[in-house]
């Protein structure tokens, strides 16, 4: 069965995860009379094939979703106000000190959260699936909101009938906590992976309100200050443009390597890296050092689709998106900074041949 993985959710296509399973279980939450209802089970869910299905699922989907979060648990030091302070922290850690049950433990957090969505009048009918499973020596729970919606099934006697479905594709709440991490590093700031919401108040905000959460490294952030430490370590080395372009190129494989794999940035490693490739009297980990307030920390989580501004230039405004390979530049591309001229030399075949038939011409 393929886990939800930690730090990301990310896997290797080319291998299978194996993950074991302790306890699963599926709390429903529905509408009635304008209000938000809670049915919760009596008893975990048994661990067969159709658990393991459903859990794959929301994995694949999970990867699928293009911004990832990193979040910790809130502490007394962290400024909250009273009215939004969660206890699934401690209910959690109740189940893992076996002071209480699993399924006691999911019960209280399904109305924990019960409470958070009648605070916030959301009324959002679905699961709430709670998983906790060890994968490579370590212990995770899964904590997601699945969305259900009406469908049409055809019964054992081939007679039509409507149910209620799940819609897993539309997930947009579930996190992933590493639990060994957890206790380990309690200083850490990555051992929660969650689904960032988009612009505005952002759904995953009410969700890390549930979890007693703080949102951690931002992704996004940490994969910016990499590329532009990259650039000012390519300017005081004095690079050439070539070799500007290879050191980028590989900081970008070395990173997106960790993100497939499901793994933050170690300065170090990378740093290690590119000194086999790359030698230089200095290295990228001493050159950060050095940067005081501006280095990078000793391990990040990356955001995959800002770190391909390290081998991409790509910009959109007034209509017009573009997007090319910085290998690119200089040969297909050419741009004249005083008259800021774009000049492509042989357009991509699907583009061209949308602008032939505009004009009429054959293709």
């Amino acid at each position: 069965m393929s886990a939800i993985l930690p730090q990301g959710l990310q896997k290797d296509s080319n291998s299978t995860m194996q993950a074991d399973v302790q306890h699963s279980i599926i709390h429903q939450f529905y509408t009635n009379d304008g209000q938000i209802g809670l049915r919760v089970a009596p008893s975990t869910l048994a661990i067969n094939d159709e658990v393991g299905l459903l859990l794959e699922e929301l994995t694949d989907v999970y990867q699928a979703k293009p911004s990832k979060g990193y979040a910790r648990f809130l502490t007394a030091d962290d400024e909250q106000e009273a009215t939004l302070k969660s206890d699934f922290p401690e209910l959690l850690e109740g189940w893992r000190q076996q002071r209480v049950e699993f399924v006691d433990f999911s019960q209280q957090a399904a109305k924990l959260l019960h409470q958070q969505l009648q605070h916030y009048g959301i009324l959002e009918p679905g699961f709430l699936l709670i998983a906790a499973y060890s994968e490579r020596g370590q212990d995770f729970l899964v904590v997601a909101f699945l969305p259900s919606q009406d469908g049409v099934t055809i019964a054992a006697d081939l007679s039509v009938d409507r149910s209620s479905q799940l819609a897993i594709s539309k997930v947009q709440l579930a996190a992933s906590i590493n639990l060994t991490e957890w206790h380990e590093e309690p200083d850490s700031t990555t051992f929660i992976s969650f689904i960032k919401g988009r612009a505005g108040r952002k759904v995953s905000d009410f969700f890390l309100d549930f979890l007693g959460c703080a949102e951690g490294l931002n992704p996004k952030k940490q994969s910016q200050q990499l590329i532009e430490s990259v650039s000012r370590y390519a300017q005081e080395e004095q690079l050439e443009a070539d070799e500007a372009r290879q050191l980028r190129k590989s900081v970008y494989e070395i990173c997106d390597n960790q993100w497939q794999q499901g793994e933050p940035v170690r300065v170090k490693d990378l740093s290690e890296q590119l000194h086999d490739s790359m030698p230089r009297e200095r290295s990228f980990a001493d050159f950060n050092q050095s940067q005081e307030e501006r280095a990078l920390v000793d391990e990040f989580p990356t955001d995959r689709t800002t770190l391909r501004k390290l081998v991409k230039f790509q910009g959109q405004g007034g209509g017009l998106s573009v997007a090319f390979d910085q290998d690119l530049l200089s040969e297909r591309v050419e741009y004249d900074p005083h008259s800021d001229k774009l000049t492509i030399h042989g357009t991509p075949p699907n583009l061209r041949d949308q602008l032939r038939r505009y004009f009429g011409i054959d293709s």
